[in-house]
């Protein structure tokens, strides 16, 4: 009886629900219901032809956006999807250009280069980096990086943001986003230990045995995991866990057995998540937990850093999607793709706000792990 309680909470319930959270006082998330981009209704014209063809389905469009741009890596600012649905990926030179429209995606000419925009975050980094509450991100559509401040940056710390962004010029806007960026608290479908409460992202697998992972905010604090309060039912133990830089964590399972992963939709049903994917600007996704539920929105941002508190973390997923504390470490996802691990932000599920995610593809690469 154990072993089958022990493996519905890691493949339906952790896994499901897949969203975290740390401590009180950790990285915070927030929400910005989902849009839904009425895509289907819209028509988009082929760039070759002039005919109006119908945009690929969301899901096939974001990853060939994140495809093509792999493939021109330092030559591109970036993909995303446009409100026609269609995959856009930026472009420096006519042969890049050709080679995008060539796969089938359309190509956007930047107006700055990669290395500019380079520059620019490097300059961030140089000289923002030691400000909690803010962060920054480069936006592929306008060709520009986006600056944001929370309400904790008041003051000298504000105006020294301020001088550092005025230097910048017509290449950073900036962003004020409501309450503080932090970690989340509390959990989805929970897992506790050491008086924290998390949630379990997604099950994977290394070396022919059993894991799972969640946000390394919650690893960093507790090493034995439990399916309850009291501790009585064991999970596994934080064998690897990173943060601040990145915020992911890798539990091994106490037994073996863990199965597929699969995402809680709290209405009766779990969607079963076989591949692992990127993330792409105007992407429509979701994520799911116990404090809120599932909750929709759009991809913002690809390759965020944000100042927390507790520490830098870089290559983050900017989101519209709403979580509140309880929801570190719960998996954000498009269908049957893994996408990331709920980490911060700010704000809640009644007033909005900016969340951030841990890309799943890099924790997995780094932990030598693959999708359950």
């Amino acid at each position: 009886m154990r072993n089958s309680r022990l493996r519905t909470a890691v493949t339906t319930t952790a896994v499901a629900a897949g969203s975290a959270g740390l401590l009180a006082g950790s990285l915070y998330v927030v929400h910005a219901e989902g849009r839904s981009g009425g895509r289907e209704a819209r028509l988009a014209g082929d760039a070759r032809t002039g005919r109006r063809t119908a945009p690929p389905p969301a899901g096939e469009a974001a990853a060939k956006a994140a495809r093509i741009a792999g493939r021109l890596g330092d030559r591109t600012t970036g993909a995303y999807v446009d409100s026609a649905g269609r995959p856009v990926v930026t472009v420096t030179n006519a042969a890049d250009a050709a080679a995008v429209r060539a796969a089938g995606a359309v190509p956007k000419t930047t107006r700055r280069s990669p290395a500019a925009l380079r520059r620019v975050t490097g300059a961030l980094r140089a000289s923002v980096s030691d400000i909690p509450g803010t962060g920054w991100a480069v936006d592929p559509a306008t060709s520009s990086v986006t600056v944001w401040t929370d309400a904790t940056v008041t003051g000298t710390r504000m105006a020294a943001v301020q001088r550092t962004v005025r230097r910048m010029g017509a290449a950073v806007r900036m962003v004020r986003v409501p309450g503080s960026l932090h970690t989340l608290a509390l959990g989805g479908d929970a897992i506790f230990g050491q008086g924290a409460r998390c949630s379990l992202g997604f099950n994977v697998r290394r070396g022919g045995e059993d894991f799972f992972l969640t946000a390394g905010h919650c690893g960093n604090e507790v090493r034995n995991w439990a399916a309850d309060q009291q501790g009585a039912e064991a999970l596994g133990t934080t064998v690897d866990s990173d943060f601040p830089g990145n915020d992911f964590a890798l539990v091994q399972t106490e037994q073996g057995g863990a199965g597929q992963s699969a995402v809680n939709l709290y209405d009766g049903r779990a969607q079963q998540i076989t591949r692992a994917g990127e993330a792409v600007v105007g992407q429509r996704v979701f994520r799911s937990g116990s404090t809120t539920g599932v909750h929709s929105g759009s991809v913002t941002a690809t390759g965020a850093t944000v100042n927390f508190a507790e520490g830098t973390v870089t290559g983050m997923i900017q989101t519209t999607v709403c979580a509140e504390p309880g929801d570190s470490g719960g998996p954000l996802f498009a269908g049957g793709t893994a996408l990331g691990l709920t980490s911060g932000g700010s704000g809640d599920c009644r007033t909005g706000g900016v969340t951030f995610f841990q890309p799943v593809s890099e924790a997995l690469q780094v932990l030598g792990a693959q999708i359950g």
